[in-house]
């Protein structure tokens, strides 16, 4: 263990300076845990029994700056030649339990601040002190090398202290690849309610988090079957048992960890775009969230779930705003979302070229993800079939690009522009002008560019019948 403070040449000068003035000062947490995994790591996590005061003072003149954010909980941020600290002292907290807010007291024992951490693979440290003292009181690096997940204390105290533990516990089965012990899980089901304690800000940073891991899926299985997603993300839950009219052999929950697990696999085979995107990983997840309330049973046994891609985009808009997402995170998983089944309109290839631009324009900058999510969402298990749609949108995408090279697909815009408008019509800035806008860009995509006495011939054709 000796050489996880080799990590930075800047743990053994802040051992050398804490050890000096008397204090005990150690790597601690998630620094050790991720450099026993061989992880790269970001910020080292320390502790001390410093009081906040003094670790400043001891910082003084030495750390090329400091920040003082989390002094009230203790925490005393640092930049030192590129390496960012953050030095907590010995925590001794009790938790009110109403909400995840500490009554914040310092301790004076390693061991005991150790105890009131979330999981035994967060529960390890290593003294920077002359001696590279390893503390595990709680068994962490066993529970790591077995990759089993484990509460220093009870499950239910843990979780009743912190219940965004249980979402953080949800990460690390993605994160860390752990499994976490029956009495977790038994805890984690039977606590899940008290989720809601917890602000959307906190919920949504562990949900993405989990999500923009490399394989999700077993720990959002793990956050649907305990009861967390009830509370969370209702919408994903209630897509169990609801049977999918293309793919019988499977219902639509099934279906959407499938897309995403493809949809994935996609982002991360593309050089070309940025691995990973939230954007495309929300809307292969919840592309279909719409399906529960269109749900109709048709003759022959059959189920329908008719504009489900409508009620689905109104669905996501509105749980994303709930769980704090940006504004354009939100339009953009929407917008896939309504977007999603428009090919299945494309046939055998009977688009017009009209359609094809409008496909375009309207995924707009979305056209990549969009690509991407409607391949995903191909999870048949019929070969032939699954050749065919792939073959399909193939057809597709080489029809967009043909047009693309040849009128900009990309910027779309009318033929004139404002200013020719109201010069060819004696308009004044208004909104005829936006109509007659809109009318341009509407002719443009139905038949592509005009020479520019075909467009004024046109407009003035339209405008003479918004006359009469």
């Amino acid at each position: 263990m000796r050489q996880l403070v080799d990590l930075s040449p800047v743990l053994d000068e802040v051992g050398r300076r804490f050890t000096a003035a008397g204090f005990q000062v150690h790597l601690v947490g998630g620094s050790v845990r991720d450099a026993l995994l061989s992880v790269h790591t970001g910020d080292l996590d320390l502790t001390t029994d410093a009081r906040p005061e003094q670790v400043l003072e001891l910082l003084h003149g030495w750390a090329g700056s400091t920040w003082n954010t989390g002094i009230a909980f203790g925490t005393v941020g640092a930049e030192v030649r590129g390496a960012r600290l953050e030095i907590t002292t010995f925590r001794a907290d009790r938790y009110d339990r109403e909400s995840r807010n500490p009554e914040v007291a310092w301790g004076s024992s390693l061991v005991d601040d150790l105890a009131r951490r979330d999981f035994t693979v967060n529960a390890m440290a290593v003294s920077l002190g002359p001696d590279r003292t390893v503390t595990d009181p709680f068994g962490g690096l066993g529970d790591l090398m077995r990759r089993r997940l484990r509460t220093p204390g009870p499950p239910e105290d843990s979780f009743a202290d912190d219940p965004l533990r249980m979402l953080r516990a949800v990460r690390f089965v993605a994160q860390l690849g752990l499994q976490p012990e029956d009495d977790v899980v038994a805890a984690m089901t039977a606590m899940s309610g008290e989720l809601s304690r917890i602000t959307a800000e906190r919920v949504q940073a562990e949900l993405t988090k989990t999500l923009l891991q490399d394989s999700p899926r077993t720990a959002l299985e793990l956050f649907v079957e305990t009861g967390l997603a009830d509370v969370v993300l209702p919408e994903l839950s209630a897509l169990r048992m609801e049977i999918d009219e293309h793919h019988q052999h499977k219902d639509v929950y099934s279906h959407s960890l499938t897309v995403l697990d493809q949809a994935i696999a996609l982002e991360l085979a593309d050089p070309e775009h940025e691995s990973p995107d939230l954007v495309l990983r929300l809307a292969a997840l919840l592309h279909d969230i719409g399906k529960p309330a269109t749900r109709r049973h048709e003759p022959r046994g059959r189920v329908s779930f008719h504009h489900h891609e409508v009620v689905g985009a109104k669905l996501v808009r509105k749980r994303l705003q709930a769980l704090k997402y940006p504004k354009d995170v939100v339009e953009a998983v929407s917008r896939l979302t309504f977007l999603h089944l428009r090919f299945h309109g494309y046939g055998r290839g009977e688009w017009t070229d009209s359609a094809v631009r409008r496909y375009v324009t309207d995924a707009g900058e979305l056209l990549p993800r969009l690509h991407k999510l409607v391949r995903s969402d191909c999870t048949t298990r019929n070969r032939r079939r699954a050749a065919a749609l792939a073959e399909t949108y193939d057809s597709l995408e080489a029809r967009i690009a043909e047009l693309s090279a040849a009128e900009d697909l990309a910027r779309v815009r009318p033929d004139l522009d404002g200013n020719a408008i109201m010069e060819l019509l004696d308009l004044p800035p208004g909104p005829d002008v936006g109509r007659a806008w809109r009318y341009l860009k509407e002719l443009r995509l139905e038949r592509g560019p005009l020479e520019r006495d075909e467009a004024e011939a046109a407009l003035r054709e339209w405008w003479s019948r918004q006359q009469d």
